[in-house]
């Protein structure tokens, strides 16, 4: 009996899409305002409130500079090296007897950042590279600095000290999905602020300087340059042949050997030209789901399980939790053939190797890789997934606003 390709698999599910889905659940968002202006959302059961003296932010020195070679922005900001390292500093608020102290991690309830038990939260970063009020530039009447006008806010998925997107249940995944769709719909409202990127830094090769799960949102008040260069790939593309060139790649990427799983709404594989080992894009597969704020229900839906199914397909690639950097690829004002997409990156090219982004790249933007993409994702789609049931998902709504 023929074995039945995915792309068979793929049509297949797109006709059983017609069956009537649950409505998602409502979840409350109550927002305090700590001392320091700082706001921190809770999304869920209020159980508890910032403590009184909670550490403040204080972020001095941030600012922009012009690389006057490349016409590019670099980012300053000194106060990142004060960020906490994996232990809870148990002289800033740390509550004794709590997960906090218990674990070490200044992300568990009854640390610095959140003394009390939660669901979910979002809160400001207090060591941030970009602030809706930034400090001055040191030198005002030098063009080549600019103030670092922008947002960090740290998204916690869970009060769980341990976990990832395959472990996660799949309510709390959903909670998540909910929770960047409502923080980034709020900062692209912002004028001032011109791309919004959801991200996930996982495992200590990639940086991550604290294993609770989590991830973090910067905006920014320009187009980062490898975004804008995307958004006038698309555009140079309509403009040739007069079709999208995001829908091209999606019909591409269903019908070759590099899908590793997908369903009527979301399209995951090892892209066509890859730069990192193993890299796989969950793409929006219905044009004009641009952001995570286009998404049906359904789709929200979808999300959740493709991101479980990819990461639970890393972590028994090699057989141990794989890092990566995860990003959510939103369109830009004005990128309408952008489809909405997470892009992660896991450096390891096999279980002892990790690619390291050297002189060639580093320098020239022209990556190697080191892994056949199609022989990636034959591996990727050899690993078992374990169904789950799909939860309904959520839809915010928003509640009190409490100040401090």
């Amino acid at each position: 009996m023929p074995v039945e390709s995915v792309a068979g698999r793929n049509a297949r599910a797109r006709i059983r899409a017609s069956v009537i889905a649950p409505e998602p659940l409502e979840l409350p968002r109550t927002t305090f305002v700590q001392p320091d202006g700082r706001r921190i959302h809770v999304y869920g059961d209020v159980r508890g409130a910032p403590a009184a003296g909670a550490p403040r932010s204080e972020p001095t020195a941030l600012h922009l500079r012009r690389d006057e070679l490349s016409g590019t922005w670099i980012a300053i900001s000194p106060a990142r090296n004060e960020r906490p390292h994996r232990s809870a500093p148990t002289d800033t608020g740390t509550v004794p007897g709590s997960p906090a102290e218990r674990y070490g991690c200044p992300l568990c309830p009854g640390g610095p950042e959140l003394a009390f038990s939660y669901q979910a939260a979002v809160f400001e970063n207090r060591f941030p590279s970009f602030a809706l009020a930034p400090p001055d530039v040191p030198d005002p009447a030098d063009a080549r600095f600019a103030r670092s006008l922008g947002t960090c806010e740290v998204v916690m998925f869970t009060e769980r000290h341990e976990g990832n997107f395959a472990t996660l249940t799949p309510e709390e995944t959903g909670r998540v999905v909910a929770v960047w769709r409502d923080r980034t719909s709020e900062l692209w409202a912002d004028d001032r602020l011109a791309y919004v990127l959801p991200f996930e830094n996982r495992g200590e090769e990639i940086g991550a300087t604290l294993s609770h799960p989590h991830g973090q949102i910067y905006a920014f008040d320009h187009l980062p340059p490898w975004i804008e260069r995307r958004a006038a790939a698309l555009l140079d593309g309509r403009a040739r042949t007069g079709t999208c060139v995001s829908c091209a790649v999606i019909a591409d990427e269903l019908a070759s050997s590099r899908i590793v799983q997908a369903d009527p709404h979301w399209a995951a594989g090892v892209p066509f030209a890859p730069r990192w080992p193993f890299e796989v894009h969950v793409r929006a597969i219905r044009h004009g789901a641009r952001r995570l704020a286009d998404l049906t229900p359904s789709e929200s839906r979808s999300l959740a399980g493709a991101l479980h199914g990819v990461v639970e397909r890393y972590n028994g690639l090699f057989g141990f939790e794989l890092p990566y950097m995860m990003v959510v690829q939103e369109a830009p004002r004005g990128a309408d053939d952008w489809h909405l997409a997470v892009e992660l990156y896991p450096p390891h090219r096999s279980e002892r190797l990790t690619k390291i982004r050297a002189s060639v790249e580093t320098s020239t933007l022209l990556f190697i890789n080191d892994t056949l993409p199609e022989e990636s994702a034959a591996r990727l789609q050899a690993v078992p997934v374990i169904p789950r049931e799909e939860h309904p998902g959520f839809v915010v709504v928003a509640g009190a606003d409490t100040g401090r």
